[in-house]
Formats: C-alpha cells, structure tokens, sequence
C-alpha cells in the first residue's frame, strides 16, 4: 500500500503503482488540506468578482462570466468536451502512472476540489479501472488534456474503461459492479483533473526505470563482446576512467570489469592482442565513454522528474497564501526536454551496440571466427539479417531521436500559442526504450555465440548471461528459424532475468 499525502511520489512509486498494481490511499493530513482548500473556491464561487475555472469559460473563452446555475454543466462540458482522443490505445501501465500521478496533484491541497474527488480516485485506481485513453490528443500544455479528460470522464460514469486488462465496457458499469459512486462535478473540479503534465512525467518515470537496467544490460554487452573478440579490459581501468571523472563513465567500465574478470578467454589471448591488435575498436573500446554519457543524462532526467513530481500543477491553483491565481506550470517544457533528450542518448547507445555486433560478423574484424559466425559459411548465413534488423531498428531510433520540444503548434484561437509536444515525446521515448532492448538482445544473442565459438571457458559473469540466454535460444549450429530467439531474449531482458542472473554470479552492477 502507498500512502498518497501532500509531499511527492518517487518514482519507485509511481512504478509501483502503475506497473505492479499497488494499492494507494489517501492520507488524512491531505484529506485535510484539500477540504481547506477547497473552503476558498467556494467562497469565490459566490463571489461576484469572476475567478478563471471557477465562473468562467475556459481557454479563448475565459472572458465569459458562468452563472452559478451553469457552472456544474460548465465542468462536465469541459471534461466530456476535451476527451476528444483519437488513435491507437495507450498502454495500461502509461495511464495508471498518469492517474496516479493526477491524484498525488491533488493530494497537494493546491487544486481546490473536495475530499471526495480525492477518494473517488484512489478508489478507481485501486479497482484496477483503467480508462481507455487514445494515442493523439495532448499538445503538452495546459496539461495533458485529452489523456486527462477521458480519465476524468470515467470518474463521472462516462466514456470507455477496461477492469484489471479485461474488455472494454462502459465506465459506468465498471463503477457500478465496484461499488464506486460516480462524481457529480462541482467548480472548478473538471478542470482540476485535466490539467496537469501527468501523461507525459508518468511516461518518464516508466523509461527512467527501463533505461536504468538497460544501462546496466549495455554493460554486459560489452563484457561479452570484449570476450567474444578477444580484446582487452586494459582500457577500462579505473584510474584512466578517473582521467576523466564523469561518474557514469566509472560505472559503467567496473561493471564491465566485473563482468569479464578472470575472462581464461582473455587471458589466453593477451599476448597475441598486444603483439597484433594493440587496440580494440571505438565500439569497444569507448563503450564506458558512451554509455556513461547515457547513465548522467538519465542522472538529469532523474532530477527534473523529482522536481516535477514535487509540483502541483494546476491552472488556477490556490497558492498558499489562499488567494488562486493563474499561471503557466502546466506547461510542459521541461519534462518535454529531457524526453527527447532520453531518445537522443537511448539512439546512441543503440547505435554502439550495432556496430560492435556487426564487428562479430565480419571475418576480417572478428579475430579467427568464421563468417557472419556461419556453421558453414555460403550454405549457412548465421546471424547476418539479425544485424540487419538491428540496423533497421537503430535507424528508426535515430528518427525518434528528432525532438519533438523544438516544434510548437498554435491552439485554442491563438490564446495557446506556443506548446511543449511533451506527450509526443514521451510517446516516441517509449519506441525507443523499446529498440534499444531489442538492439541489446541482439548483441548478446551474437556475442553468446561467439564466446562458445572459441570453445573456451569464459569469465563468471559472461557465462552467466550465456547460460541465461541458452534456456530460451541454442547455441552454435546450422541455421535456424531465428526469430523466435530473438524474441525470447528480448523477453529475459525485460522481465529481469538475464541480469539476475549475472548479478547473482558477480554480485549487484552499477
């Protein structure tokens, strides 16, 4: 269970929330300061001084003043009028984190609904209703705003949901059979639950997580090509990474370390790399240099999700002073700029681990292995079109990498001229975390079949992630139907068990 109160998620929490189905409540220091705040709208509400969201119109239509017998048909307009998405399905884990993190918003006290919105929420995430939410809709400003609405729209009885991943069916069915009352909106309430960047720093938190461990799944990569090539771990020795003390490149040249130490492969090749190669390769040899690179710039995003999850974003929202006032924090800039950001690096450590599979491949970079690691080269292709779906995805992950935060697009009669398109990159990040798994999996699919091409023992930790891989994919051989091995690996990378393996064999990675 999660206690949601008014201080921030981590984003372990919101992990944990929305892709393993824990539980939340509402703390009763927040019940409180939402009841309070919520005393100071309703005082407005019957004033007759107009206050933006809570008697008047929204957007380009702010300057209308809402009589009070309209403003709860004024809400629910809004909320049905802005669930408005159209497209392909989002994943039911991207709004889970979404709802979650609209509900901890709320929790701050600074949004002006009632205690019962609140409860209503948590209510809804914890039955496992998950709304139906379409891909297009967000422009990243005033808040993730269809994404938002068809959620709101469920709390009200509204619009499509589906219950612990079943059929889609109608939201009020699926509140009815929970036992959960629909909300009747009241001021200021629909806009509360739409305006805020919780698709897009839910997407975040959710590729954060994903990217840590696939740094670390990069990592072995190398251990195992440096192994599978008979290069060197010279180069990765602590105090030349200290040269240069960017703390993600140390981190990842000891994992490699670990992970190839006492390599008999390596040890056995010695002598012959510093007589004939002298030096492996820029994938290889640099891999910490990039991969670090990549490890700090999560380290970044890491720091502006924190930052994020601690705001309340809201417009108008009720400063602590009581009095509420508009503002611009539902723009989503800076989530957006790390998003792309993410896809640029994510590109880019996709693209090493291309190009050191391909070194495999090559009989006059591979160091004494056959063709393409072919049993019998001309009758057999080995792992040629595997490289070439991994060059094909590297190219769409360079595409992806285009940010999306540079662009704008002007909305609302030009009152909303200027947009982050965060959801748009939050969206693009997650085809990204997505090849770059594959584009790893296909790496260590390679380098596991070289290593067992030398026919020689391999260090601890190598030969675990081999071992790993054998239980789903089988070693050197004549050609086969290949695919299936590669999505079964892509498979033991996701559900953690490759690393785990390693980790248990060399001890916990950085």
């Amino acid at each position: 269970m999660i206690t949601i109160g008014i201080g921030p998620l981590s984003i372990e929490d919101v992990v944990a929330i929305a892709r393993h189905g824990e539980q939340v409540e509402v703390s009763s220091e927040a019940l409180d300061a939402i009841a309070e705040t919520r005393e100071r709208v309703e005082e407005l509400a019957n004033s007759d001084t107009p206050v933006y969201g809570i008697s008047t119109g929204f957007g380009a239509l702010a300057n209308r003043h809402i009589p009070d017998e309209m403003r709860a048909q004024l809400q629910l307009s809004l909320v049905r009028s802005h669930a408005a998405g159209s497209g392909p399905e989002v994943e039911e884990e991207v709004i889970r984190a979404l709802m979650a993190l609209r509900l901890s918003t709320l929790c701050t006290g600074r949004t002006g609904v009632r205690p019962i919105v609140a409860k209503t929420y948590a209510d809804v995430l914890n039955a496992g209703i998950t709304p139906v939410v379409r891909e297009y809709g967000s422009l990243g400003c005033s808040g993730d705003l269809a994404p938002l609405a068809h959620c709101a729209l469920a709390l009200l009885g509204e619009g499509e949901v589906r219950v612990n991943g079943g059929e889609i069916e109608p939201a009020g069915d699926a509140l009815k059979r929970a036992g959960i009352e629909p909300l009747a909106l009241r001021e200021k309430e629909g806009l509360a639950l739409i305006n805020g960047t919780d698709g897009m720093l839910g997407q975040l938190c959710l590729a954060i997580t994903d990217l840590r461990e696939l740094a670390r799944l990069a990592d072995v990569a190398t251990a195992m090509t440096v192994e599978g090539l008979t290069g060197t771990l010279t180069v990765f020795a602590d105090d030349l990474q200290q040269l240069r003390p960017h703390p993600g490149q140390a981190d990842a040249a000891a994992n490699v370390r670990t992970v190839a130490a006492d390599s008999p492969i390596l040890e056995a090749a010695h002598e012959n790399f510093k007589a004939k190669q002298v030096q492996d390769a820029y994938s290889v040899r640099c891999a910490p240099q990039v991969a670090g690179g990549f490890r700090d710039t999560l380290d970044h995003a890491a720091l502006v999700a924190g930052r994020e999850l601690a705001a309340a974003v809201d417009n108008p929202v009720v400063a602590l002073d009581g009095r509420v006032s508009s503002n611009g924090n539902f723009h989503g800039a800076p989530v957006a700029y790390v998003l792309d950001f993410l896809a640029v690096v994510t590109a880019d450590l996709a693209s090493m681990s291309e190009r050191r599979t391909d070194r495999f491949l090559d009989p006059a970079r591979n160091r004494g292995l056959s063709a393409f690691l072919a049993d019998d080269p001309g009758v057999d292709s080995g792992h040629m079109i595997a490289q070439y779906t991994q060059a094909g995805i590297v190219a769409e992950l360079k595409r992806l990498a285009v940010p999306a935060s540079a662009d704008s697009i002007p909305s609302s009669a030009m009152q909303e001229d200027h947009v982050s398109l965060g959801w748009s990159g939050a969206r693009k990040l997650r085809k990204s975390v997505d090849g770059l798994r594959r584009v790893l999996a296909i790496e260590l699919l390679t380098a596991a079949r070289a290593v067992d091409m030398r026919e020689q023992s391999p260090a601890a930790g190598t030969g675990a992630a081999i071992s790993a891989i054998r239980t789903v994919a089988e070693g050197p051989g004549t050609d086969r139907f290949l695919s299936p091995e590669i999505e079964s690996t892509v498979g033991i990378l996701e559900d953690g068990s490759l690393l785990a393996a390693v980790e248990k064999a060399v001890g916990k990675l950085r």
